[in-house]
């Protein structure tokens, strides 16, 4: 049963706005919530009474060991759950997918058919963005690749999905989905989506 006494209250910060550069306007909230599959999650978001900038992010606060899954899909596979981190990075060799995290992304809970779902979307809309300019072969290659899709979701196709997350925060969750410890090494070589600044020492 919900009970609005266990709600966390968000720590509240006023800070400068970097948009309109108005002098403490900048609300800044933070709150902890403990997100099945992601562990402890820091939500952040930002508002400017001034100027009605807003910004939110999450940011997952567990660090486990650095995994790879791995997972033969096909249309027996598509309802098997997926939790991707905003650190992870998700790829189907076979089909030259890889999105890799960026700045900007989020983590989130589907399935391996929502999964082929983002990435059939993410083809349309580079097509769609390319327009008339598009290169005839790079047409082609796309078309492929959401037919591809479209066969593995009917169960015509077999392919290999992998999720790597330098933090152990993201799972393939099915009995027959492998998982593997990365190497340091392999680690380092995934991105983050995190900045990072180096300051020069004097």
């Amino acid at each position: 049963m919900f009970d609005e006494n266990n709600l966390k209250e968000p720590e509240v910060m006023l800070s400068d706005c970097p948009v309109c550069g108005s002098k403490k306007t900048l609300e800044v909230k933070n709150i902890t919530e403990n997100i099945p599959y992601f562990g402890d999650i820091l939500e952040t978001s930002v508002y400017c009474t001034n100027c009605g900038y807003q910004e939110s992010d999450n940011i997952s606060l567990e660090q486990n060991d650095p995994s790879r899954y791995t997972l033969t899909i096909s249309g027996d596979k598509l309802s098997t759950r997926v939790a991707k981190s905003q650190t992870a990075t998700i790829s189907i060799p076979e089909l030259g997918i890889k999105v890799e995290p960026g700045p900007k992304s989020q983590g989130y809970v589907s399935n391996v058919e929502g999964i082929l779902s983002r990435f059939e979307e993410a083809v349309i809309r580079a097509i769609r963005l390319e327009g008339e300019n598009i290169d005839e072969d790079v047409r082609e290659n796309a078309l492929n690749i959401i037919e591809l899709i479209t066969n593995i979701k009917m169960g015509e196709l077999e392919t290999v999905m992998i999720l790597e997350d330098p933090f152990g925060n993201s799972v393939i969750d099915d009995e027959d989905a492998t998982r593997e410890t990365l190497t340091p090494e392999e680690a380092s070589l995934l991105k983050t989506g995190f900045t990072t600044i180096d300051q020069e020492e004097d």
